[in-house]
């Protein structure tokens, strides 16, 4: 190739590579429109003459950029991998083994209260029962209720407390 074609060239695909930016590509990918049109004007060469190699070049980037809009709006936004940020919400080993000792510490403590206190907390904090059915259930007071959940919410804070 000549200086002179080879100047030619090289101003075609900037040509190229402008008009593909003007109509919104990035560097890059305009970059790879020019490179793609140009091997499918090498391909399309083989088999018969190009009068107009520049108008062949700049009528296929036009078509392949397109092209490669119809199918992002079509099929969404190609990601790579790389870029994807993965996060995991899953608790740690550690964390996992403390909440176990946790659980463990908590129902020893559960088991330390007396068996009404413990049937009134448990039924009012698992079983959703209000102070009223409690009461009811139990036949006590509503006060007294209230003390049998108050005296094992301290216990369990207590114990709880220093581990």
């Amino acid at each position: 190739m000549t200086a002179a074609l080879v100047t030619n060239l090289r101003e075609t695909l900037a040509r190229v590579r402008g008009a593909l930016m003007r109509r919104g590509r990035n560097a890059h990918e305009a970059d790879d429109l020019v490179q793609e049109a140009w091997v499918r004007l090498a391909c399309y060469e083989r088999d018969q003459p190009v009068e107009r190699p520049e108008a062949f070049l700049m009528r296929t980037a036009l078509n392949l950029s397109v092209d490669a809009h119809r199918a992002q709006t079509t099929r969404g936004e190609e990601v790579l991998v790389e870029d994807v940020v993965i996060i995991d919400y899953a608790p740690t080993a550690e964390a996992t083994l403390l909440a176990k000792e946790r659980l463990e510490r908590l129902s020893l403590g559960v088991s330390r209260m007396s068996e009404t206190t413990r049937s009134i907390f448990l039924a009012h904090r698992l079983d959703g029962l209000t102070i009223v059915e409690l009461a009811r259930l139990h036949g006590l007071s509503t006060t007294t209720v209230h003390k049998h959940i108050a005296k094992a919410t301290l216990q369990l804070t207590t114990w709880l407390e220093g581990w």
